[in-house]
């Protein structure tokens, strides 16, 4: 199995993005494309637009959704408490891949912080997203933020392309979503999580802005995942989550030739490890029809951006388990390791 090529960003025509738009205020739910992955996008001001959302994924109705607003929006008009931190933090990465938790205004419906007196917010610097969002402003004549969690079912792996949205809600009773396609996201997994509802900043969920790029502005470093038992809920932070279909186990280099050596004759295995850990499995196990070797990224980067599509093709590709190699525990790979950690999560005493 190989990886793809670079992301493709493709510009739908100006008529698609218009209908995108007039579904999302008509209360319908649109996928489309953002620089970390697709989100399922639905009115944030209408509650039953927010509750398709919920019940189209599956999602706990505790679980809170994030609302994605046009670089021309006014994050004042969802938060009434945005602070001076919280501006800093705006005008050095958005447009991107980060997400601001602020107290919720209080005529924002609390369907989107799952009851929480929080939201979270993103501007995303995709250009579809933008165009989309845009046009939703123009149509509704306001804000026009769209809540938009990852457009897959609840605790499934997180789509990176218009097909792999298809492929999630392709005939659920019940469920319509329109799909924009955009392209492929180049980020690929979802964006870093900043709460600064608490009066001092708090990573919530890792991502491709780093604690010490955070650091860098703010000139504090956030709290860190593990250090705060009193955070708000906030999106993808669940102990299991991003977990495909196929049971994932996480190994240590030294770990892969026993667990490959005990599997049983005419099971199919994956094995999915740094080219060094390769080099070292026996030729015996490793040249044998059952199992499918492949060779991680080098870089955090890279293998944030095929991650979610690879642990696709292997649901794809017939075999019983994943052999994962644990990522380096360095801050550079925090990011991809978390979304890995969780995936495996899913199967732990299976």
């Amino acid at each position: 199995m190989t990886s793809p090529d670079a992301p493709r960003i493709v510009m739908p025509p100006a008529d698609a993005i218009t209908q995108a738009a007039e579904r999302l205020a008509a209360g319908e739910l649109v996928a489309f494309p953002t620089e970390t992955v697709y989100g399922l996008g639905g009115d944030a001001e209408n509650p039953a637009a927010v509750a398709a959302i919920y019940a189209a994924k599956g999602r706990p109705a505790n679980h809170p959704v994030i609302v994605h607003f046009s670089p021309d929006g006014d994050p004042g008009y969802w938060s009434d408490d945005v602070t001076p931190a919280a501006r800093k933090l705006m005008d050095a990465f958005w447009p991107g891949p980060l997400t601001l938790i602020l107290k919720r205004a209080p005529h924002i419906p609390d369907a989107v912080s799952g009851g929480q007196d929080s939201v979270g917010l993103r501007c995303p610097s995709h250009p579809v997203a933008q165009a989309l969002l845009r046009e939703l402003e123009r149509i509704k004549g306001g804000q026009g933020g769209v809540a938009a969690p990852s457009a897959n079912r609840f605790g499934q792996v997180s789509p990176t392309a218009a097909q792999h949205v298809r492929d999630e809600f392709a005939g659920l009773p019940g469920v319509t979503v329109h799909v924009l396609d955009g392209g492929e996201a180049a980020v690929g997994i979802e964006s870093t999580i900043v709460d600064l509802s608490r009066g001092f900043p708090a990573l919530l969920r890792p991502g491709h802005i780093t604690p010490a790029q955070i650091a860098e502005v703010l000139g504090q470093m956030p709290r860190l995942p593990g250090q705060d038992n009193d955070a708000p809920r906030a999106s993808g932070t669940l102990k299991a989550h991003y977990a495909p279909r196929t049971p994932l186990y996480l190994c240590d280099p030294g770990q892969f030739a026993a667990a490959l050596a005990v599997h049983p004759a005419g099971e199919r295995v994956a094995v999915v490890a740094f080219a060094p850990t390769l080099a070292t499995l026996p030729a015996a196990i490793t040249a044998s029809d059952d199992v499918v070797k492949i060779e991680l990224p080098a870089t955090p980067a890279a293998l944030a951006t095929d991650l979610y599509a690879m642990l696709r093709r292997l649901d794809r590709a017939n075999v019983t388990h994943i052999l994962f190699e644990r990522l380096p525990d360095t801050p550079e790979w925090a990011a991809v390791g978390d979304r890995l950690g969780r995936a495996a999560a899913a199967f732990e005493g299976a």
